[in-house]
């Protein structure tokens, strides 16, 4: 669920998430500022980003995108780690570590916070900030 355009600060994007869901990825959001505080966070494409970096893919289209990424959705929340190490990407590879979550290449969807191990979340995102 994309945020209205309206929203231009990780703080407004906070305060608009519905209240049931607030604690959670306010949670979430300061431990990404704890452990990654050079990742600058800015909303963009209707999420809180952190750390934007330039991509180009194979077919030569480029652009930004943040090497994290937090973002309420309809039926879940989603804590995006878009880089990949030596291994494969971050998330994959931590799959069964992170608790009881549904995990792409990048992305950890959850119902509820506490389903999710928080300290393989701050691994992770220490091991992502130093991909910026």
């Amino acid at each position: 669920m994309k945020a209205p355009d309206t929203i231009t600060t990780p703080e407004d994007y906070l305060a608009w998430v519905p209240e049931k869901r607030r604690p959670d990825l306010t949670t979430l959001h300061e431990l990404i500022r704890r452990e990654a505080p050079a990742l600058e966070p800015c909303i963009v494409y209707g999420m809180i980003g952190y750390g934007m970096r330039p991509y180009e893919t194979k077919s030569g289209c480029s652009g930004e995108w943040p090497l994290i990424a937090l973002a309420n959705q309809k039926a879940h929340m989603s804590l995006y780690l878009c880089c990949d190490g030596p291994d494969g990407y971050l998330a994959e590879k931590a799959a069964d570590r992170l608790g009881k979550v549904s995990v792409g290449k990048s992305c950890v969807r959850f119902t509820r916070l506490e389903n999710v191990n928080l300290e393989v979340v701050a691994e992770l995102v220490r091991e992502a900030a130093g991909h910026s």
